[in-house]
């Protein structure tokens, strides 16, 4: 029998997708499923909700089973095959009010602060002790399991395990599958999406649409650029950020002009204040996510469950579809976050990088891409820089190393002084307390 942890199983409605997946896998349905969190009403919530899917979609044909608190997680970890993670350490109260309030204290603004700048540094700091102890426990009790890892920072996270721990690790983003199709279809251009060919590679988050065709093998850039052009000139709209990357470094990426908004001292400036409203920057727009989620969690969790009539159809999440090529022997490609073995040639060869995957019984096939264009090499360095830099505080637990990782961090760098920098890191370490209590 297949064994799925899930570790994080309280973030319901993801772990309603992934295993939902799961269970409408013919070579996955019957699985034993452990769920992990250290949060009891909402492990109990997760548990009613895939216990409804697993009956009425399932027959009931999977074991569900879980597991509380810390004390438990080896247990739950024990023998398993496949291990999702998708945990958030500090939560939304205190961790994430933290990571936006102390930087707002210094001028510096966020809108998502989960993967890049001086939030996203944090937030990675306090996961890694956390990863350390499931690796620990993994290499104890189930060394051959594969590591489907969803939590943010991506390329932190995964970069660190894949470096430092035994246990085969891939990072996994929604942003991938859908980044041509929302492209197409925001441009007027539906007609080119069947049958499209595509090829991205890059990081997490600022994966490159390097290449897309259509069914017929036509390059469809050059359509794509005038249409992203004259929509920024005519019209405000939620990707402003993205298509001026089309117009000024010649292509699309992959994850929203919300996140890539921080990823760069280009956009939110302290001293060009207009740019905000001009690309339609919605600064702490995922502390408003947190809260509207909290406050319609209760509605939401009944609307889910249905009174007990919930179904499921698999969705395009790639978990399901790894853990059956691996099962099932049956190849796949995917978009994943692995270490950069060679695959980009002008990129750094100890960053995570995202690039196509074929996956298989024997595991995870990282795919050559080659170089990329000067100029996005040059974007993704100006972040790896800071995530290499922060594994390095990860690995060594000195404060100094924090202190370097936010200076490298482009929008940081770009409106704070180094004195200043340091005050707040030491603010943020402080605020943040036991989360960070590892870094002396």
């Amino acid at each position: 029998m297949v064994k799925i942890t899930f570790m994080g199983a309280g973030s319901t409605v993801f772990a309603r997708n992934v295993l939902g997946d799961c269970m409408c896998t013919p070579s996955l349905c019957n699985a034993e499923i452990a769920l992990y969190d250290i949060d009891a009403k909402r492990l109990q919530e997760s548990e009613i909700i895939l216990k409804a899917i697993n009956k009425n979609v399932n027959d009931s044909k999977a074991v569900i089973k879980t597991y509380l608190g810390v004390e438990n997680r080896k247990e739950a970890l024990k023998s398993a095959n496949f291990v999702v993670n998708a945990i958030q350490v500090g939560f939304y109260d205190p961790c994430t009010i933290i990571d936006f309030e102390v930087p707002k204290k210094y001028g510096l603004r966020q809108t998502i602060a989960d993967t890049l700048g001086i939030g996203g540094i944090m937030r990675g700091l306090r996961t890694i002790p956390v990863l350390e102890d499931f690796a620990r426990d993994m290499e104890e009790v189930c060394p051959k399991a594969l590591f489907l890892n969803y939590t943010n920072p991506m390329a932190i996270l995964t970069g660190y395990m894949q470096r430092y721990t035994k246990i085969q690790t891939i990072g996994l983003c929604h942003s991938v599958q859908v980044c041509s199709e929302n492209l197409l279809k925001d441009l007027g251009m539906e007609d080119k999406l069947e049958g499209r060919s595509e090829l991205i590679a890059g990081i997490n988050h600022m994966g490159w649409l390097l290449e897309l065709r259509d069914k017929d093998g036509n390059d469809l850039y050059p359509e794509v650029r005038e249409r992203a052009a004259n929509k920024n000139a005519s019209e405000k709209h939620n990707d402003m950020v993205r298509y001026e990357y089309i117009k000024h470094l010649g292509y699309y990426c992959t994850e929203s002009s919300e996140h890539n908004a921080e990823y760069n001292p280009l956009f939110i400036k302290s001293d060009y204040p207009e740019l905000i409203d001009k690309f339609n920057i919605p600064l702490d727009e995922y502390p408003r996510r947190c809260v509207r989620q909290i406050e319609g969690w209760e509605q939401e969790k009944d609307n889910i469950l249905q009174g007990g009539n919930i179904t499921h159809e698999r969705s395009g999440e790639y978990a399901s579809y790894i853990m059956e090529a691996v099962v099932t022997n049956t190849p796949i490609k995917i978009g994943g976050n692995v270490l950069n073995t060679g695959l980009i040639d002008n990129l750094a060869s100890d960053a995570c990088v995202e690039v196509p995957c074929l996956v298989d019984a024997l595991g995870i096939h990282p795919c050559h891409v080659g170089r990329l264009p000067v100029q996005l090499a040059a974007m993704n360095m100006t972040n790896i820089n800071a995530q290499l830099m922060t594994i390095e505080a990860a690995r060594t637990r000195k404060k100094e190393n924090i202190y370097q990782a936010a200076m490298l961090e482009p929008h940081t760098a770009a409106e704070l002084s180094i004195d200043d920098i340091v005050k707040m890191c030491d603010e943020l370490i402080e605020a943040h307390g036991e989360y960070m209590s590892v870094y002396k």
